[in-house]
């Protein structure tokens, strides 16, 4: 199965949330951001980016679920009237804005794509689903690295598709990415996505439908030349190191927010090293799903700390595994067998 249609769709919301989130940083004020419960920051950009893509999953799918990791909890409390009101001004700025190549009315953008404020609401409690290992369904991170969106760092819109426990679709969107590695100071703002089975590839988020994607396989590197992509919290960094004196690389590790680092492997070649601080703590699967399937459609292996696949049956958590490792299959079971003989 192709999934075309559905291809076209996560593409057109992705990049349309990109916009929207690009649009919003350049305007946040200080009080359109706060801290959920686990001391992450959500903005009314993390809102508002659920809600459009969700608009567009519901209109053109609307018995899929979706795994978001937002929810409107917080935005129906009476007292935060303004708060709804400013995502509502924003949600609908970017469905009604004109329709670009490739887009269609009834997935509910152009003129006649106003939603109210309840609908708004609705769109993102549409993320509540719970997972499991049966069907389709979505699962979607708005705004992935959100304290690096806030810093004007690297942040990602990532959303795949998962069908009886296997990602079949993801895309992922970099505002800040450099279109070319090789040009950091160059045009930024680059889309990745993938179909089970087609390759991975790349176009500008300025691009239109018609224009001719780049297609990416991870870059081989020797030990000595491999590089450790990392995140900057919940992550054993000195561990990390140990890792990569063990590999023999003399290349410096970098940390950087959000699932950008997937897509700097594609383009980099590299390890995505993440071993959680806290042996309890389960990874979401909303930070993984999407650029898993890039990576493997790359050339390249994601599994746990351990050598096993990702589980994406199990809940919103990848309650079946420890950490993960992301790497060309070149070098992914010597990384492995580091991690094994170091924590013996």
């Amino acid at each position: 199965m192709s999934f075309t249609t559905e291809k076209q769709v996560a593409i057109a919301a992705v990049r349309r949330a990109c916009a929207l989130t690009s649009s919003i940083f350049q305007h946040l004020h200080i009080n359109e951001t706060s801290i959920k419960s686990d001391e992450s920051p959500v903005t009314v950009g993390d809102f508002s980016s659920q809600a459009v893509i969700n608009t567009l999953l519901s209109n053109t799918f609307p018995e899929d679920p979706v795994v978001g990791e937002e929810d409107s909890t917080e935005l129906r409390i009476p007292s935060n009237e303004w708060l709804r009101s400013r995502i509502s001004e924003l949600v609908n700025k970017a469905l009604t804005s004109p329709l670009q190549e490739g887009e269609q009315p009834e997935w509910g953008l152009g003129p006649d794509g106003t939603v109210s404020t309840a609908q708004i609401l609705d769109m993102i409690d549409r993320g509540r689903y719970q997972g499991g290992r049966h069907g389709r369904m979505w699962t979607l991170d708005p705004i992935d690295g959100t304290k690096g969106f806030l810093r004007g760092g690297q942040y990602a819109v990532c959303l795949a598709l998962i069908v009886n426990a296997q990602v079949k679709l993801g895309v992922v969107g970099c505002p800040n990415l450099p279109v070319s590695p090789t040009e950091p100071d160059g045009p930024r703002g680059c889309i990745f996505y993938a179909v089970r089975g087609e390759g991975v590839y790349q176009v500008p988020i300025s691009a239109p439908f018609t224009s001719t994607p780049v297609r990416l396989r991870i870059p081989s590197r020797t030990h000595d030349n491999l590089r450790i992509w990392q995140s900057i919290g919940h992550t054993r960094l000195s561990f990390n190191d140990k890792v990569a004196e063990a590999l023999g690389t003399t290349v410096p590790s970098i940390s950087m927010d959000s699932q950008a680092k997937y897509c700097s492997i594609l383009r980099e070649g590299g390890i995505y090293l993440r071993l959680p601080d806290d042996i309890n703590f389960r990874e979401k699967i909303w930070d993984h799903a999407p650029s898993t399937i890039l990576i493997e459609e790359a050339g390249g292996i994601v599994t746990d700390a351990y050598g096993k696949p990702l589980d994406f049956g199990q809940d919103r958590t990848l309650a079946a595994n420890y950490g993960v490792v992301a790497a060309g299959k070149d070098v992914h079971k010597a990384v492995i067998e580091t991690l094994t003989r170091l924590e013996e």
